[in-house]
Order: C-alpha cells, then structure tokens, then sequence
C-alpha cells in the first residue's frame, strides 16, 4: 500500500482504464480489456481489482460504467459484464 492507502497495482489499473480509454477514442470497452492488455498471462487473477478501479473511478466522474447500455448505480460492483467509457 502506498501512503494514499492506495495498492500499487490498483494506480496502474487506473492509469491503464484511463490510457485505454484514450486509445479507444470514445468507444467503450470491458474491463476485461484493460487486464488482459497490461496482464496477459495471468488476467483473470486482476478481474476483482479492475471492477474496484472501475467503480471509484466512475464515483469520481471520471468514467461511465454501463450493463446492457443503461448507467449502472455507483453503491455496488454490478454483476456481469459492463463497459466503460471514459470522459474527457
């Protein structure tokens, strides 16, 4: 943990959230996408984490999480998949 109570592998999940939303221009993704770019071999192990990530950074306001097109609530992790689109 770093001195913002933060763990070293939950910055780089969101640096890499915000880097891919740079890359995908706009277009949403999973964020199975993200783990598997940054951790190819062993993704599924990250999948808790990035779904943590994801929804601090959308509390933020830094992204829009969604199920099926439709804004998911900010209070829990939603089960199943969602995809994310970055605001800039």
């Amino acid at each position: 943990m770093t001195k913002s109570g933060i763990s070293e592998s939950q910055n780089i999940l969101a640096i890499a959230i915000m880097e891919m939303g740079r890359m995908k221009k706009g277009q949403s993704f999973s964020p199975s996408e993200v783990v598997k770019w940054i951790y190819p071999e062993s993704w599924d192990h990250f999948m808790d984490d990035v779904m943590e990530e994801v929804m601090l950074l959308d509390q933020m306001g830094k992204i829009e999480v969604t199920q099926n097109q439709i804004q998911v609530s900010t209070e829990a992790v939603p089960v199943g998949e969602v995809r994310i689109t970055c605001k800039f």
